[in-house]
């Protein structure tokens, strides 16, 4: 019996979140961007997997930065694409 490992507890992966509704909304206007010119992550991403993240979520990724002390990056989830 193997157990399963949380990947969001790993030292190398930041903090991963979902991000609601208002807060995109803030985001693309605040960048002036559209939803579709966020970078993206795939669907099947082990950490958006275990976050309960789904394709259309926007998701903030909190890096501890030793420069800036802490660094956002923000990812659009998308469906892997069949190869």
């Amino acid at each position: 019996m193997g157990t399963s490992l949380d990947v969001l507890n790993h030292e190398m992966v930041p903090d991963h979140q979902i991000m609601g509704e208002e807060e995109v909304a803030d985001l693309l206007a605040t960048y002036h961007i559209t939803l579709e010119q966020l970078p993206k992550i795939y669907h099947d991403d082990p950490a958006v997997k275990a976050i309960g993240g789904e394709v259309g979520n926007v998701i903030r990724i909190v890096r501890d930065s030793r420069t800036a002390g802490r660094a956002e990056a923000y990812r659009l989830v998308v469906k892997r694409p069949k190869k």
